[in-house]
């Protein structure tokens, strides 16, 4: 009786906060599976399942196919990193939808010809990214499959870096004109190696070409494109191989060494070196005239002399300084010297260049030209007025906050033509001293300047060359024999300079001293296989040009006091012996010149002399560059 009547009052309680106690368990529980971390982290990429058609399916008349992995996807980039052979004009239609990639292909199907889809790294799992390398989709519209393939690797000719994204392609048609005029047969895709790989390729004869195809028409169609072509056919085969593979118990002990056998495809190893030809479209593309004492024409390429003026409203003789800021004849800035002429707001000209026409040939051509100024010559010295009064205002704040009594305050300096002198503290003995100016000299104190050389307690003047530098026309040079470990003291007296606007410069004084020779380091290069003609580059670590020499008849390029650091080397046969590097010409079948690089980065300690033997064609090109100074890094290694 107790019992009954004790369940009767605890069954409504358990009605009421059951299904309570029950929910908040399964909250609970839930809450509690695992950590936050999930487990280890997926470092697998998808895995391929099935496709309709099938790899490698004969007869195919479908233009859409549907390719299905074990787990959700994404692509990335797919209009860079995915590749169709042969080519197609109009670009397919490639989408992940879950775990499948659809592809719907534009152009009409060829028939008896295979067909291959390189996805490159571009399939990714779509939660951690991880990509599905090298894969590739195969079919064919014939009774056949091609299957033979050819490898190799794309680098730049100047500085052997190895060429990413870059297409490389096969014609079957051997005529000249055929890569300016079809499209290829069959194409690959450099990677961030510049390796590439062209597969589904039939046997027979092939010439291969590289081509950074700008407007995507599969041929060279534009002079800006680079490009890179093989002097030798490509001939396709294949045989059967055998390599041995290691299985390891751990990182340390091997468990067994076997045999495997592989398809080997041939040739594996072409190597191709891309370079933009010098096609120049000479043409004048601007003039300006900012200011009233200064204009520039703009030319679209370099030319061999210079433009001819005809003053229609001004005599142009000895009115002018010319200035190449760019140390070549296409870009050409005007330095107006007489004070008249540039009061005046449109200078009125007929201007006389080489022109090139549609037969791509240059002919004279003239222009009448009307320069006009941007900025009025009224308007320009009310400008500089106002910039003379806001900086006597500050200069007379700055000596208030100097000192506190009215009479000991400086007077406000005139202003002075600014100068950049080059004279450092420590000097290398085989440097010079410079002054650099923002505008043309127009007269020059030859009796203001002194160099004098420390001897004891006392100064002595030393002779010297004061030349104005070859290139830049607004910088003016002092060279002399530096002996090492002295000190020296270059003074410059006041209105040693007088500028184009007509001010003149402040007095100079600098003293520095000499490095001694324990300061600095030498490389020698013994050098073998080089052409009769050839120079050496001496690099820093960024890969820029130190220091250049030509390799002697007994093969040796000597640099003396480098200072301590690290350094590469690059070697250019120089074909021509016109001392630079010159680029190839596909019409006139003349490749670039070679190029090699000494294989090893240098450490130079100071007061120590390095002598390396070096055989230019020790290594293949492509293994030759040092990966310290490769601006091109591996993807892979860019992840990590």
């Amino acid at each position: 009786m107790l019992k009954s009547r004790l369940h009767k009052r605890l069954k409504p309680f358990f009605r009421r906060w059951g299904s309570a106690l029950l929910i908040g368990g399964l909250v609970y529980s839930c809450a509690s599976i695992g950590h936050l971390e999930g487990g280890p982290k997926d470092e697998m990429p998808p895995r391929f399942l099935t496709s309709t058609p099938l790899p490698g399916e004969l007869q195919v008349t479908k233009k859409k196919f549907s390719i299905v992995f074990d787990e959700y996807l994404k692509l990335d980039k797919p209009g860079e990193k995915i590749v169709f052979s042969p080519p197609q004009i109009q670009q397919p239609e490639v989408k992940a939808s879950g775990k499948r990639i659809i592809v719907s292909l534009q152009d009409t199907l060829i028939d008896n010809t295979t067909y291959t889809i390189d996805f490159g790294d571009a399939i990714q799992d779509n939660n951690e990214g991880n990509p599905l390398e090298g894969f590739t989709y195969t079919f064919s519209t014939g009774d056949h499959l091609d299957s033979l393939a050819i490898l190799g690797t794309v680098l730049n000719a100047a500085d052997l870096e190895p060429v990413k994204g870059m297409l490389v392609g096969l014609h079957s048609n051997m005529a000249d004109s055929a890569f300016t005029t079809l499209p290829f047969d069959r194409v690959g895709l450099t990677d961030s190696r510049g390796q590439f790989s062209i597969r589904g390729v039939s046997p027979g004869e092939y010439r291969i070409f590289a081509l950074q195809d700008a407007d995507q028409n599969y041929m060279y169609s534009q002079p800006t494109e680079a490009i890179a072509f093989n002097d030798t056919l490509i001939i396709p085969s294949a045989e059967m191989s055998v390599r041995q593979d290691t299985m390891w118990l751990d990182s340390l002990t091997v468990d067994t060494i076997f045999e495997e056998s592989f398809t080997h495809f041939m040739p594996d190893n072409v190597l191709l070196r891309c370079f933009k030809e010098t096609k120049y479209s000479q043409r004048l593309l601007k003039t300006e005239r900012l200011v009233p004492y200064k204009f520039s024409f703009y030319f679209t390429a370099p030319a061999d002399t210079l433009p001819l003026i005809e003053g229609l409203n001004f005599d142009p003789k000895d009115a002018f300084i010319v200035e190449y800021p760019t140390g070549r004849i296409d870009t050409l800035n005007y330095w107006i010297k007489d004070t008249l002429l540039y009061q005046l707001d449109t200078l009125r000209m007929k201007l006389s260049y080489l022109y090139t026409d549609t037969l791509d040939q240059l002919v004279p051509r003239t222009d009448t030209l009307n320069i006009i100024s941007r900025l009025s010559y009224q308007r320009y010295k009310e400008r500089e007025q106002e910039a003379e009064e806001q900086e006597l205002k500050a200069q007379e704040k700055q000596n208030k906050r100097k000192s506190k009594k009215k009479d000991t305050q400086e007077k406000p300096k005139n202003k002075s033509l600014s100068v950049n002198v080059y004279a450092p503290n420590s000097l290398d003995a085989y440097d010079y001293l410079s002054f650099t100016f923002e505008e043309p000299i127009v007269n020059i104190n030859d009796t203001a300047f002194h160099v004098r050389h420390k001897v004891d307690t006392l100064w002595y003047d030393i002779p010297f060359d004061f030349q104005q530098d070859n290139i830049e026309v607004k910088q003016y040079n002092i060279y002399a024999d530096w002996a090492f470990g002295e000190n020296y003291q270059l003074e410059v007296d006041t209105l040693a300079f007088q500028g184009l606007l007509g001010l003149s410069t402040d007095p100079i004084k600098k003293e520095f001293k000499v490095k001694t020779p324990e300061e600095y380091g030498q490389i020698y290069f013994n050098i073998t296989g080089a052409d009769s003609i050839a120079f050496v580059e001496l690099l820093d670590a960024q890969d820029k040009v130190v220091r250049t020499v030509s390799v002697s008849p007994t093969g040796r390029a000597d640099f003396f006091y480098l200072n301590p650091g690290k350094y590469c080397a690059r070697l250019i046969n120089d074909t021509n012996g016109n001392g630079i590097w010159d680029t190839g010409n596909y019409a006139e079948k003349r490749q670039p010149e070679r190029v090699y690089y000494y294989p090893q980065q240098l450490e130079l300690k100071a007061n120590f002399d390095l002598l390396q033997d070096w055989n230019i064609l020790a290594l293949p090109l492509d293994k030759q560059k040092p990966d310290a100074i490769k601006k091109q890094k591996p993807d892979d290694k860019k992840k990590r």
